[in-house]
């Protein structure tokens, strides 16, 4: 006899601490209007693209959560929180802070 219970899921918190000098990044999806008026999304660009650091892991000096950066686009690990499509990379592969 098999029991059906019935509860109602839970969701859960995740959060991702990266660790030694990773940095975890939101890769941004910004388009890029040529002078033609012809729109390239990100996605479609080669070479780098730019992101905001969401978590530092304690030994990545020089980025803190908020700033935006340039990295290239085939760096680190490709990880899903919780829906969200996130970069885990070593800091070491980051290029260059952004201000805009």
């Amino acid at each position: 006899m098999s029991r059906v219970l019935e509860e109602t899921p839970q969701r859960l918190g995740i959060s991702l601490e990266p660790l030694d000098d990773h940095v975890v990044i939101e890769p941004s999806d910004e388009e890029t209007e040529t002078r033609a008026g012809l729109i390239i999304p990100a996605s479609a660009e080669a070479g780098c693209i730019t992101g905001i650091v969401i978590a530092a892991g304690p030994d990545a000096s020089g980025v803190e959560p908020g700033d935006k950066v340039l990295f290239p686009k085939g760096a680190g690990f490709d990880v899903r929180l919780a829906g969200t499509a996130v970069k885990v990379l070593p800091r070491a592969e980051l290029i260059a802070r952004v201000h805009d």
